[in-house]
């Protein structure tokens, strides 16, 4: 087309010479042939662009058909871990039920593996472990022997066994509320943020040594034996209302941030509160100490509390010195002795 058209000017043109419009035929063949050239080198570099646009839209397409399918194939394995997860915690909760001793273990112990793999889990796992030792319990006496009745003997050894079962659930929770000496790096075993629930259980020469949790309900519990919640701290705060020690109490160094409520406990041997702190409200209305207390440089805040003040054993009293506590706010004081 553009041939024709330059060929029918040149046409028109007065060029009596016919040489020259040889030439410019010539020129107007070359022009013609140019924009050929050209106009297919735009064609290819257009075809060249459809099809690099075309593969980047099929490679769009096909990456998010692969996001896609990610997508559902994690959705399928949260699913399944979810579903493992229950199966699991069904299971073992299953063999807390069981009446034979070891399949109980085998159940805590699942359930422990539970709790350490998934953080999610601790708290209800914790929960369990602690309406477990919640439930009714009979500590043994001694062995009946061999002539005593076949169903006694049984019940002895149901007896015993059980006690072992519980030893071991209070050291699962030892194990998990132990941070250990940094607190900015604490154990991997530690499982922070737990509060427990303790009412009316159980527990047996029960050493919470250095523990921390959040809130910790003891009320009415048994403690049978020995307790020890040395340099252990309350984040929170802790109730004992009527709990009963049997043995020697020890809550040296204890830190209860929050409210410490021991009203109506009842203490049959000596209980220790040497240099133990109580940030909050502390309450020890009715308490019965059987063999005594000690709260040798415990440290005590006057901090508002509300309306209710704090109450101390009698023959201890809050010194008249203030002092300033490292890294705490607020007026302290120490508990002294003082005549009855």
């Amino acid at each position: 087309m553009v041939l024709v058209v330059l060929w029918h000017w040149i046409d028109t043109l007065a060029l009596a010479d016919a040489e020259k419009k040889a030439v410019a035929h010539l020129d107007a063949v070359k022009v013609a042939a140019s924009i050929a050239v050209g106009g297919g080198g735009l064609f290819v570099l257009y075809l060249a662009a459809r099809r690099q646009r075309t593969q980047e839209l099929e490679l769009d397409a096909r990456h998010s058909e692969l996001a896609q399918h990610d997508r559902a194939q994690e959705d399928i394995r949260h699913d399944a871990e979810a579903r493992r997860v229950t199966d699991l915690y069904a299971k073992s909760s299953e063999q807390l039920g069981s009446d034979k001793a070891p399949v109980r273990l085998a159940g805590m112990y699942a359930l422990e593996r539970l709790g350490q793999d998934n953080p999610h889990q601790r708290l209800t796992v914790i929960n369990l472990l602690c309406a477990y030792l919640r439930m009714p319990f009979t500590n043994p006496v001694d062995d009946p022997g061999e002539e005593a009745a076949e169903a006694v003997r049984a019940e002895h050894h149901n007896r015993v066994q059980e006690r072992e079962v519980r030893l071991s659930a209070q050291g699962i929770l030892i194990t998990h509320l132990r941070p250990g000496d940094d607190l900015d790096n604490p154990v991997d075993t530690f499982w922070p943020d737990i509060s427990l629930n303790l009412t009316g259980a159980h527990l047996i020469d029960l050493i919470f040594a250095r523990v921390r949790v959040g809130y910790a309900w003891f009320d009415k519990a048994t403690f049978d034996g020995n307790t020890s919640f040395y340099g252990s701290t309350f984040t929170s705060g802790a109730q004992f209302t009527s709990a009963i020690f049997g043995g020697w109490s020890q809550f040296s160094e204890a830190m209860f941030a929050g409210h410490a409520i021991f009203s109506k406990a009842i203490f049959k041997q000596k209980a220790l509160f040497e240099r133990a702190t109580f940030a909050r409200l502390g309450q020890f209305v009715e308490t019965q100490l059987d063999e005594g207390a000690s709260f040798d440089k415990a440290l005590i805040t006057h901090r508002s509390s509300g309306s209710l003040p704090s109450t101390w054993p009698s023959g201890w009293r809050a010194s008249e010195e203030h002092e300033v506590a490292e890294g705490r706010d607020g007026t302290w004081h120490r508990l002294e002795p003082c005549p009855d």
